[in-house]
């Protein structure tokens, strides 16, 4: 039994505007015109007439203005981060293994050479973003880590992204945002050295600029607005479910939050709450919020926990949150989700910010066929492989007599050239089935 006590007006891909065509043609003629045109729309669009790459004193002079907390806090994140992404990294292997007599085979982990970081800093400053992204990448080995940033008028960057990227092992920054932050990573403005993948979330138009991008460089994922999703019991305080979904619902009108409880007195006591909850923020991130929770926000009471999993694998959050009991079991159980946050004593606000498992998630049901940022996006698995002369004895006959069956004559010869080099005195089968 499945019943909706509130219902979304809108899903997460309702609203989006058509910008493909502006994408695209600021994408071709930055491509065409170089770092002059990416100077204008800088100049143009956020009004930036400053150095695009910052300089090692640059960076200075804005860890200089931090306070002494900011940088430990912001050095409490990395290091949990940082240790996160060195476990993932622990937990990838090469090997070679003997397929058949003579037939080796392997697979290294190459990271790829050089990454574009992009970082979000217009209504938000997104310092943990900096963190996510860029020491992801340098543990998994990267050689060249460049960070773009949008800045702040004639301010520039923000100075805690800017301590954050360096502190990561950021390779160059450049104060850049938008289509054109993109388009130099892709391209290599500045730094000559085109990325080999993008990551990082950004608003419509950055995300439109990576999808254009994708094959001819590597993205992260497909991002979208934040989600939240919040399975719940008749156990779970209804004061923390309801602080937890309208603190994700600041992200932006069009961010997603799910309830889903096996509890009417817990849903109802949540939706009675929602409303003070959103009271509580500061424009304009209250009526972000509101606007969120008014068209996105569903509450969905189910009859069973199994029926909770099912709900909440349709919904494919990019966060999962579970206030219930039996918290293995629930682990056990669920599939489809970008982060899962397991018991009450842990929230999407400490993954976004310094907890230490990697932020940047699948959104709009891509948590159904993929994870979010990590190690492994960073890294090639390559494969190999080696074998004696005896070896094609088997593997030659099997693989021409395959090849002739598929009419690939051609390949099928690159079998029997061998045979006949390697075993002279010998007659294979190597016609097609």
């Amino acid at each position: 039994m499945i019943e909706y006590l509130k219902t979304a007006r809108k899903t997460p891909s309702s609203d989006q505007e058509d910008t493909r065509i502006v994408v695209g043609e600021i994408l071709h003629e930055i491509e065409a015109n170089g770092e002059e045109k990416v100077r204008y729309y800088a100049e143009t669009l956020d009004g930036w007439t400053g150095a695009i790459v910052m300089t090692p004193d640059t960076i200075e002079k804005a860890t200089a203005q931090l306070s002494q907390q900011a940088k430990d806090d912001i050095q409490f994140a990395h290091e949990r981060i940082r240790r996160f992404a060195e476990a993932q990294l622990a937990s990838l292997s090469e090997f070679e293994t003997e397929l058949s007599p003579g037939l080796v085979a392997g697979q290294r982990l190459v990271p790829v050479q050089t990454a574009g970081c992009y970082i979000p800093g217009g209504r938000y400053a997104h310092i943990a973003s900096a963190l996510m992204s860029v020491t992801t990448a340098k543990v998994a080995g990267v050689k060249n880590v460049i960070v773009c940033s949008p800045t702040r008028g004639s301010d520039g960057i923000h100075t805690s992204i800017l301590y954050a990227a360096s502190l990561a092992g950021a390779d160059t920054i450049l104060a850049l945002g938008g289509v054109q932050g993109v388009a130099a990573l892709a391209f290599g403005l500045f730094t000559g050295h085109p990325a080999d993948i993008l990551v990082g979330p950004g608003n419509r138009f950055v995300a439109e600029a990576k999808q254009i991008l994708y094959g001819r460089v590597g993205i992260d994922l497909f991002a979208g607005p934040t989600e939240i999703a919040i399975i719940a019991d008749e156990k779970a305080d209804p004061d923390l479910v309801a602080s937890d979904l309208a603190g994700q619902a600041e992200h932006g009108p069009d961010s997603p939050a799910w309830l889903i409880t096996t509890s009417r007195e817990l849903a109802e006591a949540v939706i009675a709450r929602i409303p003070d909850c959103i009271s509580r923020l500061q424009e304009p991130n209250r009526s972000a919020a509101e606007s969120a929770w008014q068209d996105y926000g569903e509450v969905v009471l189910v009859d069973s926990r199994e029926a909770a999993v099912a709900q909440s694998d349709r919904y494919a959050p990019e966060h999962l949150e579970v206030h219930a009991q039996a918290l293995d079991w629930w682990l056990e159980n669920l599939s489809n989700y970008g982060s899962l946050f397991l018991g009450e004593e842990t929230t999407v606000t400490y993954g976004d910010k310094a907890s230490g498992p990697n932020h940047i998630l699948p959104t709009k049901g891509a948590a159904r066929y993929t994870g979010g940022l990590s190690v492994a996006k960073f890294i090639k698995t390559v494969t190999w492989q080696r074998m004696t002369r005896e070896a094609n004895r088997d593997v030659g006959a099997v693989s021409a007599r395959i090849s002739r069956a598929e009419g690939m004559e051609g390949h099928a010869l690159s079998g029997d050239d061998r045979l006949k080099k390697y075993f002279p005195e010998e007659t294979f089968n190597l016609s097609g089935h």
